[in-house]
């Protein structure tokens, strides 16, 4: 029995990551899910945050921020349909906090035409960008 899966993570741009993995770690619609080699199969939404994908041997850890989409979980592999996918190394913190205060001050505005659904999805994605940025620092030092 094998210990490492094959793991695709894509979104409608590109190809983010596509490899072997011991471990892999996302949002789920209803939480955090962790997926081992042999997990059951799934189809489930994800939530915008960071995927985690351990790496074979100790090499390290592949870190995608992911605006919401699909997980799917095969007995051959997992495959992540991002939304939006981004390599964590590649976020704007400046451009997330600005995205964020842009989103705050839309859910605030009490007297225009506002898509609430929208502002509060943007506000979410821009909070799970500067949560990946944290962590990324977090494993810098």
């Amino acid at each position: 029995m094998t210990n490492v899966f094959h793991v695709d993570v894509v979104s409608a741009e590109s190809e983010i990551f596509s490899g072997e993995a011991e471990f892999v770690v996302l949002p789920g619609e209803s939480g955090e899910l962790g997926i081992y080699p042999r997990h059951t199969p799934l189809i489930t939404r994800i939530r915008p945050g960071t995927v985690r994908v351990r790496l074979p041997g100790g090499a390290g850890e592949e870190t995608v921020f992911v605006a919401g989409g699909i997980l799917e979980v095969q007995p051959d592999g997992v495959t992540v349909l991002a939304d939006t996918a981004i390599r964590a190394h590649d976020l704007d913190e400046a451009k997330a906090m600005e995205a964020k205060r842009l989103a705050e001050e839309s859910l605030q505005n009490k007297t225009g035409d506002i898509d609430y659904a929208r502002a509060s999805a943007e506000l979410a994605s821009a909070i799970a960008q500067l949560t990946a940025i944290k962590h990324l620092r977090k494993e810098a030092h």
